[in-house]
């Protein structure tokens, strides 16, 4: 895979090595794209399609900002398609994080209580 050319995202955080995470959440994205690609779950060539008509549709306005977030619904979108979990799952699981988040106090790792979950 090659490196994004930074002109391309300019505002994607970076260090010297080149692209880096500023969220935990966009390293878990990001790893869970690679475990289900390894898992035979989807190609490399169906993700990169994906994620690339992701970056199509938000149009040159996008400046790289939200570029995990692009990821991230790639990887939705492809979960949905593949049926490895439906939309109503995801969404379940969205809420579920936010009230987690909602009811963590400040500096504690928030936690999912899956035992909670439908």
């Amino acid at each position: 895979m090659s490196a994004p050319d930074p002109l391309a995202l300019p505002r994607l955080p970076r260090d010297e090595s080149g692209p880096v995470f500023a969220e935990p959440w966009q390293a878990q994205a990001f790893a869970l794209a690679l475990q289900l690609h390894e898992q035979g779950a989807f190609t490399w060539a169906e993700w990169a399609a994906a994620l690339s008509g992701r970056l199509k549709a938000a149009g040159p306005e996008d400046d790289g900002s939200r570029y995990y977030e692009h990821w991230l619904a790639a990887l939705e979108g492809l979960t949905t398609a593949k049926r490895l979990a439906g939309a109503a799952e995801l969404a379940e699981r969205k809420l579920a994080w936010e009230e987690a988040y909602r009811h963590t106090p400040h500096g504690l790792p928030v936690e999912l209580v899956t035992e909670l979950l439908p």
